[in-house]
């Protein structure tokens, strides 16, 4: 390997949101997610339903006369 061209790889700490902290190894020094394996729906087996601002109806009303 060539001698300084390389980024420093350095011990890093992941922090979700939910408060799961994880420690790896990265070129950065400080990791923020927003979702991880310990609060993710696939791995937990809970469902979460996420319907921010009525998205949905927002849909509905937009393509609503289309479907007349």
């Amino acid at each position: 390997m060539k001698n300084e061209i390389h980024p420093n790889y350095v011990k890093t700490t992941i922090t979700c949101a939910c408060g799961n902290v994880i420690e790896v190894g990265s070129t950065k020094s400080e990791i923020k997610v927003e979702i991880c394996s310990q609060c993710h729906p696939f791995f937990t087996g809970k469902q979460k339903l996420v319907d921010t601002a009525g998205r949905i109806e927002r849909f509905r009303k937009k393509y609503a006369q289309y479907q007349k």
